[in-house]
């Protein structure tokens, strides 16, 4: 582990929006609380950075294998119409990608889901249900660490 790594703390925010579910080599893997969507998120534990050019170019590249991994995944198992996968950081400005999983009948199809509609905050047995879909599908292929639930 080195030091960007220990000084690495998740941004208030995204810690008060999400659920933690996980690590990647390189990312720690987040679930928005919004059941309007699957929307997970990549934060690379990295303390001060904002921009994927930040990161050294081995880590940029690690961060774009994890997105696509993810992405590739998160498409079967919630069998998308679209991903959208974005980083944007005009409101949290630590780096972090989105990856939204969309479907035709979701809430704000085909715009953007920023603003749509209201958060609606997932169940404990919805959150289970996420943990595990992800966990089997991801843990299988020694990609990503699934942290324990919390009780």
């Amino acid at each position: 582990m080195d030091e960007l790594e220990l000084e690495f703390e998740l941004h208030p925010q995204l810690a008060a929006d999400c659920i933690v579910l996980g690590d990647f080599p390189l990312c720690r893997l987040l679930l928005i609380n919004d059941a309007n969507y699957p929307w997970f998120i990549l934060v690379p534990r990295r303390a001060g950075a904002t921009e994927i050019y930040h990161l050294p170019e081995d880590e940029r590249c690690q961060m774009i294998h994890e997105s696509s991994f993810l992405a590739e995944n998160l498409a079967d198992i919630f069998a998308a119409k679209k991903m959208n996968v974005a980083s944007l950081g005009n409101m949290v400005p630590q780096l972090h990608l989105h990856h939204i999983v969309r479907q035709e009948d979701d809430a704000a199809w085909p715009g953007p889901v920023w603003g749509k509609v209201p958060a609606k905050p997932y169940t404990d047995e919805q959150i289970h249900e996420i943990r595990h879909k992800v966990e089997v599908l991801l843990t299988n292929t020694g990609e990503v660490t699934i942290s324990p639930e919390e009780s």
